[in-house]
C-alpha cells in the first residue's frame, strides 16, 4: 500500500527522503511517547498508594517487561517470516538458548550482564544457522516441520545433557541479579530492571526498523515474493535465507537473556515449549506480517487479551470452586484461537494494515469515503 502523504509534504533531498520523522511534531510525539513509556516504572514515587496501589504498579510494570522482551523476539521472527517469508516454529527454543548463554556468561565467567546479552544474541544465531540449514532444500509446510526439530531437541539437551550447568533433571537454573552499576541501582527490582528491557528494545526496534530500507531488506523481500526470479537477478538464496535465520535467531537469545534475568530463571519449567512458538506466530499474524510495527501491536493485544482471559477465568473459578482448575486454565487458549479465527477472516494482513488506511483516511478527509 503506498503512503499517503498530507499536502505540502515533498521530499527536500535525500536525506529527507530516508527520513522516519519527516516533519518537527513526528520528533516531539517520538520523544514525549517516549517519556511516557520511561516514566511509567517510577509512577509508584509520583502518584498516591490510594490512586496507584502498589498492587497495580507491580502487574503494569510486569507487563511492560513482558511486552519489551516480547516484541525482541517477534522483531526476529518478523524478519524471517513476514521479511523472507520462512516459518519458523522454534523461535521459543531459540530464546531457551539465549537465556542459557546468557546466565552461564554471568554465571561462570563473570561478565557483566549487558555483555552477555550481545554474547547471548550471538551465540543463539550461530545456533539458528544450524535450524537454517534445511533452507537450502526445502521450505513452506516442509521446513516449518525442520524448524519444528529445534522445539524438541534443544529443551531435550537442556534437560539431559551437562546437568551441572544446564540444571538436569531439574530442569533450570537459577540466574543472578544484573549488577554492572554497582549499587546505584537494585536491577532485583522490577521498576529498574524494565529499563534494560526498554533500551534493548530501542536498539532492536533501530536495527530491523532499517534493515526494510537497505539491500539486505530488500533482498529478504525478494526471496519472500518470488524466489525463483530473485534468483535469476543473483541473489543468492540460500545465503539470505541463512542471514534471515541468524538475525531472527539473534534477537531471540536477546529476549530470551533479558526473560531469564527478569525471572531469575531459566529452563523448561519456565516455558519456552512449542506452544509459545506457536503464539508467536499469531502474534505476528494478529499485528502484521512484514511490517515495523507488526510486532508491537502482536505482542499487546495478545498479552492483553490472556490477562484478560486469566482475570475472567479467576472470576468464575471464584463462583464455581467445583471447576476451578479447568476455568484458570481453559478461557487463555480460547480467546488466543477464537481471536487468532477472527483476524484471519476480516483482517488477514492485521492491525498494522488497518492503523494504515486509518492514517489514509484521516489524511484524505473530507473525502475519506
Amino acid at each position: 500500500m503506498a503512503v499517503l502523504r498530507p499536502p505540502g509534504d515533498f521530499d527536500r533531498s535525500y536525506e529527507h527522503d530516508k527520513a522516519f520523522l519527516r516533519r518537527p511534531w513526528h520528533v516531539w510525539g517520538t520523544v514525549l511517547a517516549i517519556a511516557a513509556v520511561l516514566l511509567i516504572p517510577q509512577l509508584d514515587h509520583i502518584l498516591p498508594t490510594s490512586i496507584y496501589p502498589a498492587a497495580r504498579h507491580a502487574y503494569i510494570v510486569g507487563i511492560l517487561n513482558q511486552i519489551a522482551y516480547t516484541v525482541i523476539a517477534l522483531q526476529g521472527l518478523n524478519i524471517l517470516t513476514g521479511y523472507t517469508g520462512q516459518i519458523s516454529l522454534g523461535q521459543a527454543s531459540f530464546m531457551l538458548v539465549g537465556g542459557y548463554i546468557g546466565a552461564l556468561v554471568v554465571i561462570h565467567l563473570g561478565w557483566p550482564f549487558y555483555i552477555a546479552i550481545v554474547i547471548a544474541a550471538i551465540g543463539t544465531g550461530l545456533i539458528g544457522l544450524i535450524f537454517g540449514l534445511p533452507s537450502l532444500r526445502v521450505k513452506g509446510f516442509y521446513l516449518a516441520m525442520a524448524t519444528l526439530a529445534a522445539q524438541f531437541i534443544i529443551p531435550w539437551l537442556s534437560r539431559h545433557t551437562f546437568p551441572d550447568y544446564l540444571g538436569g533433571g531439574r530442569g533450570s537454573i537459577t540466574v543472578p541479579v544484573p549488577d554492572f552499576l554497582g549499587e546505584a541501582v537494585h536491577f532485583a527490582e522490577t521498576s529498574n530492571f524494565v529499563y534494560i528491557s526498554l533500551v534493548v528494545l530501542f536498539i532492536t526496534t533501530l536495527l530491523t526498523s532499517n534493515i526494510s530500507r537497505t539491500r539486505l531488506g530488500r533482498a529478504f523481500i525478494s526471496v519472500r515474493d518470488n524466489d525463483f526470479a530473485a534468483e535469476l537477478l543473483g541473489i543468492n538464496l540460500f545465503g539470505y535465507k541463512l542471514r534471515a535465520f541468524f538475525i531472527a535467531a539473534m534477537l531471540a537469545g536477546a529476549a530470551g537473556a533479558l526473560r531469564a534475568a527478569s525471572e531469575r530463571g531459566v529452563g523448561t519449567e519456565f516455558g519456552y515449549h512449542l506452544n509459545e512458538s506457536i503464539i508467536f506466530l499469531g502474534m505476528l499474524v494478529i499485528g502484521g506480517l512484514g511490517t515495523n510495527l507488526g510486532p508491537f501491536f502482536g505482542a499487546i493485544f495478545i498479552i492483553v487479551i490472556d490477562d484478560l482471559a486469566l482475570s475472567i477465568g479467576s472470576s468464575l473459578a471464584a463462583m464455581f470452586p467445583n471447576q476451578a482448575a479447568q476455568l484458570l486454565t481453559s478461557f487463555r487458549p480460547i480467546f488466543f484461537g477464537l481471536a487468532l479465527m477472527l483476524f484471519l477472516i476480516f483482517e488477514p494482513r492485521g492491525l498494522a494494515h488497518r492503523w494504515m488506511l486509518i492514517k489514509a483516511s484521516w489524511r484524505l478527509r473530507p473525502f475519506a469515503r
